[in-house]
């Protein structure tokens, strides 16, 4: 029972807080977009499956916290299900005054708002989260230079040396040299521009970080990417800058760009035959992290937080049916052809989607488990 609540306490509570935060997030976005476009919602809901708190607002609306709390929905009415797939049975049956508030009358270019606005919500939540901590803790960092090149080790074969000052990474700037090591180490088999400046003049030098796998201070293994140098550090290295809020605003829009590329990246890996099955993770694997992370303290959850919002909003645009990239993309067909696909070819779509959304699910729990825990494969 100790070692039950334990568990419960460490990985289940963090994990099922950050995911709240971000679901909640997620479908304010489509419900505040739906509500200044006019249309009736009959639900919000935080969770899937049976209702365990529930209440109507004076727009009749119900809002309510499920028993499955692994997603969310906003449901408009006339809607078939909380994938918003249109029913033409209960749409004939409504009042005809109630005909211009129904999601599936309004313009198409509303429909793409509505649906492209919970997305962006996640975006927009890592953005004010990343944004805030900048400014509210700053940032520790070590000057960008070069203290030693191993011998034999990829810098050494594409040129770099000792006091080199490193200015970017792939268009990104290295303000210290943490940013040198992250940016390298997000490019496992990857290959990586890196501009630096040599005895006052500007050079660029392209490198392969080798892939390797390392433990985590959780005794986790993760895939990176290394290239073999170090850098000494003593205490008058460190400094903590705080950037103005205007600097940190352009600070926090190349952040997110990073993680978007380095995603994407890594998502492409899979398809060039380098990526790593092992380093995908579901519901399972997100609470172990979540609660690895929540040890750390509250700020190192609400980083945490930031990254999986994004992360989730760039999953939900992907162009699959059941998800908000599947709408859009039905949705942009419509701009293009003047009219809606059928409703067969629609159905068709989002069972397809379900089917590959359901299959994804599946196994990145058996990926999160049967890889992860017991070895399997390795």
């Amino acid at each position: 029972m100790f070692d039950f609540a334990f568990w419960l306490l460490s990985y289940v509570v963090p994990f099922l807080a950050v995911l709240t935060v971000i679901v909640f997030v997620h479908e304010m976005g489509h419900y505040l977009v739906a509500r200044w476009n006019g249309v009736a919602i009959q639900t919000f809901s935080v969770g899937f499956g049976r209702e365990l708190v529930g209440w109507n607002d004076k727009h009749g609306t119900r809002w309510r916290i499920s028993a499955v709390p692994l997603g969310g929905y906003v449901r408009f009415v006339g809607d078939m299900n909380a994938a918003s797939m249109p029913d033409p049975e209960a749409t004939q049956n409504l009042p005809p005054e109630l005909a211009p508030r129904l999601f599936v009358n309004k313009s198409v270019w509303q429909r793409i708002a509505i649906v492209a606005a919970g997305p962006i919500a996640n975006v927009l939540l890592t953005f004010f989260i990343l944004y805030a901590l900048l400014l509210g803790y700053g940032r520790y960092t070590i000057p960008p230079v070069v203290g030693e090149v191993i011998a034999g080790s990829v810098a050494e074969e594409a040129g770099l040396q000792a006091g080199d000052t490193i200015v970017s990474v792939d268009g990104y700037a290295v303000r210290g040299f943490e940013d040198f090591q992250r940016y390298v180490a997000t490019s496992p088999s990857r290959e990586v521009v890196v501009d630096l400046v040599r005895n006052g003049a500007e050079q660029t030098l392209t490198l392969t970080p080798e892939a390797v796998q390392v433990e985590d201070r959780f005794g986790n293994l993760q895939r990176i990417g290394r290239i073999g140098v170090t850098r000494n550090v003593d205490d008058t290295d460190i400094t903590l800058y705080r950037p103005g809020p205007v600097e940190a605003i352009g600070m926090t829009f190349e952040e997110i760009r990073f993680i978007i590329q380095r995603t994407a990246a890594f998502l492409g890996d899979f398809f060039v035959g380098r990526g790593d099955v092992e380093q995908l993770g579901g519901p399972v694997k997100v609470a172990k992290v979540s609660g690895e992370v929540a040890t750390l303290g509250i700020v190192a959850l609400i980083n945490l937080m930031a990254l999986l919002s994004l992360n989730i909003g760039i999953f939900n645009l992907l162009p699959v049916p059941m998800l908000d990239g599947g709408h859009l993309m039905y949705y942009l067909v419509e701009a293009v052809r003047g009219r809606p696909l059928s409703m067969r070819v629609q159905e068709i779509g989002y069972r397809f989607g379900f089917a590959l959304v359901l299959a994804l699910m599946v196994f990145t729990v058996f990926n999160d488990t049967v890889f992860s825990y017991f070895g399997i494969l390795r």
